[in-house]
């Protein structure tokens, strides 16, 4: 059997080298910020405040995360922020895929009007205070629904999984099960969902990025402290670079350390990005699959 040989020719070389090249800067542009947060976050605070880390820790100590973790106040607004992630996510996919789906079948004869008006909240809002009155007439405030309710549904992740579920769940399988007895409930539970693993993780891992990010909610509708989530104390040390006394005197040998603010915001980025990082290497299959199918029609 002849073996056909596909050679490359020169300007191809040149053009997979300026590819590769071009790819390479990206990643190293992207991976520095993320490596140099991580060192550190696991240096001393002489070294950090002198800016001598770079890419690898300097005097290796886990002062920064033992500072943090010692603060109630971090340890209340992780609490806070897993409930609002977990107990949010559900939510949001619930009411997704409650929507999407029969947005989906031919037999809904308003889908079209109704994915207008969908549609047309996508490009006009009331505002945020229209927003805040309506919670605040909900008797909302300063409560933890206020974190869930208002952002139960997202225009565009109904667009996703309403293309999914074209693509993925043909007519003739529902009708199929229509004739063997089967309700539009039952055929939804036993067919649908399990055939979706795809599209939920991918609203899944949408929505729960975006609840563990969340902090504008949180400082227009809450007030009491015990309900923030954690990007709010990382807010308060990122941006108005305050930093509780709980958070000194709780750690003596750090009283006299000049580089503790920016110890405790590298070690506190690191806490704070870790759950995204840790759960997404568990749904990427279906995070890449879901997205491909659920963006494209036909």
């Amino acid at each position: 059997m002849s073996r056909t040989t596909v050679r490359e020719s020169a300007a191809d070389r040149i053009f997979l080298g300026i590819v590769y090249l071009f790819l390479s800067i990206i990643l190293i542009v992207i991976l520095f910020p993320l490596l140099h947060i991580v060192s550190a976050s696991f240096s001393s605070p002489s070294a950090v405040s002198s800016g001598k880390v770079w890419l690898w820790p300097v005097d290796i100590t886990l002062m920064g995360y033992k500072a943090v973790f010692q603060n109630s106040n971090i340890l209340i607004g992780f609490g806070n922020s897993l409930f609002y992630a977990v107990v949010g996510t559900v939510v949001n996919v619930a009411f997704t895929v409650m929507l999407a789906y029969p947005l989906a079948r031919k037999t809904f004869y308003i889908r079209n009007m109704v994915m207008m008006l969908l549609v047309f909240t996508m490009f006009f809002d009331g505002g945020l205070i229209p927003n805040y009155l309506l919670v605040k007439s909900l008797g909302m405030l300063d409560t933890r629904w206020a974190m869930i309710i208002p952002g139960a549904l997202a225009v565009f992740q109904v667009i996703i999984a309403r293309t999914f579920f074209q693509t993925t769940i043909p007519e003739e399988l529902a009708e199929a099960a229509e004739m063997d007895g089967s309700s539009d409930i039952t055929f939804f539970i036993k067919i649908v969902l399990p055939l979706s693993k795809p599209i939920l993780a991918v609203l899944a891992l949408m929505y729960a990025v975006g609840h563990w990010n969340s902090y504008f909610n949180a400082l227009i509708y809450l007030k009491d402290s015990s309900l923030f989530p954690l990007q709010i104390f990382l807010r308060d040390i990122l941006i108005l670079n305050s930093v509780s006394s709980e958070m000194v005197t709780n750690v003596n040998e750090l009283l006299a350390r000049e580089g503790l603010k920016d110890l405790l915001k590298y070690s506190l980025i690191v806490v704070a990005s870790a759950p995204v990082l840790i759960i997404y290497p568990f749904v990427q299959k279906y995070f890449v699959k879901g997205v491909m199918i659920g963006s494209l029609k036909g």
